[in-house]
């Protein structure tokens, strides 16, 4: 029984199974400020690659290029970093390492290997990453499979984040397991804000798809019943 190394954490709830634990070197503020800038310096590429592509694309469709080319790095590289390293998390003092623990003070299950969110990020990681990425690509080159695409990856995405947060609640509000720590600004800044990025786009975006898919399929209907009335 390793008892001490699992209390000497600074994870919610008290005694939770976290082993091997490291503390950061990094502040939490300048972990912040790297993913932040990190995040925010992903649009220079995306507009210049837009520009020598699609010349004239309106800002609505950069934005949402920007936004899958953003969600390719995060789900492939960080969450994938997280998917592939999960057994020694709190052991980890690389960078993607510091800042896994710095946001699992608002999620300890990030350190305790839970099972959802391990399968949760693995399935992010392996499929929507790379279809992110596919989905950039396709706004950029007006490819025809966009939006069954943009469809798919969207509502994987929301799916996801809906059984995130649910699962969460469920044992707070059941078991009384809170995995936050009490101050509110990790539970309101780094859990709520940061996934609902994840549920608010992705809704948005896939009312885009379907208002585009069933636009498409009336004019393909359209052209048929045309097509119908000049043969006979």
């Amino acid at each position: 029984m390793d008892a001490p190394a699992m209390a000497s954490h600074p994870f919610y709830p008290l005694g939770a199974p976290v082993k091997n634990y490291v503390a950061n070197t990094i502040g939490p503020v300048t972990l912040v400020a790297i993913f932040a800038a990190a995040c925010g310096a992903l649009f220079v590429p995306t507009a210049l690659v837009a520009a020598r592509v699609r010349p004239g694309l309106p800002l609505t469709e950069l934005l949402i290029a920007f936004w899958f080319v953003l969600c390719g790095c995060i789900h492939l590289f960080f969450e994938g970093y997280f998917a592939y390293n999960f057994l020694d998390m709190a052991s980890r003092t690389d960078l993607f390492g510091q800042l896994w623990k710095e946001y699992s003070l608002s999620d300890s299950r990030y350190m305790t290997q839970d099972p959802f969110v391990v399968c949760m990020e693995t399935v992010t990681a392996v499929f929507w990453g790379p279809l992110s990425f596919f989905c950039a690509y396709a706004v950029l080159t007006r490819s025809p499979l966009r939006h069954p695409v943009q469809l798919v990856v969207s509502l994987g995405q929301l799916y996801g984040d809906v059984l995130y947060y649910c699962i969460c609640w469920f044992n707070e509000l059941l078991n009384g397991l809170a995995y936050s720590r009490p101050e509110r600004f990790y539970y309101w800044a780094y859990f709520v804000l940061c996934n609902a990025f994840w549920i608010v786009i992705p809704l948005l975006l896939m009312a885009q798809s379907v208002r585009e898919s069933a636009a498409a399929f009336a004019r393909g209907h359209g052209l048929a019943n045309g097509a119908v009335k000049k043969a006979q």
